[in-house]
């Protein structure tokens, strides 16, 4: 599995603008071949940051996310709204499961 973190924060008058489209992205993510989860939250210690948790079936999924069009403009279009460059961690995981 393919885990990805993602942050950006914004300005604030841009923010429910960005919201707004970070919700559209995560719909249309979630749709998409081997995505298995896709989800934003608000930062409680800074709520002008946004966070982003993906997890992917396998890094060509992943890849093809990011070659989605749609995906492209989101980007873009968070570049411009932030307050400071976005953050992206990409991880192979293994799901651990617990005794008991």
């Amino acid at each position: 599995m393919i885990l990805v973190l993602g942050h950006v924060t914004v300005r604030p008058e841009h923010f429910d603008e960005v919201l707004k489209l970070s919700r559209q992205h995560v719909e249309r993510s979630r749709a998409e071949p081997g995505c298995i989860a896709h989800a934003v939250h608000r930062d409680t210690e800074n709520p002008l940051r946004l966070v982003f948790v993906e997890k992917w079936s396998d890094m060509a999924a992943l890849q093809v996310h990011f070659r989605v069009p749609a995906s492209r403009e989101f980007g873009k279009a968070l570049a411009t709204l932030a307050s400071e460059p976005a953050g992206l961690e990409i991880h192979e995981a293994a799901e651990v499961k617990l005794a008991g």
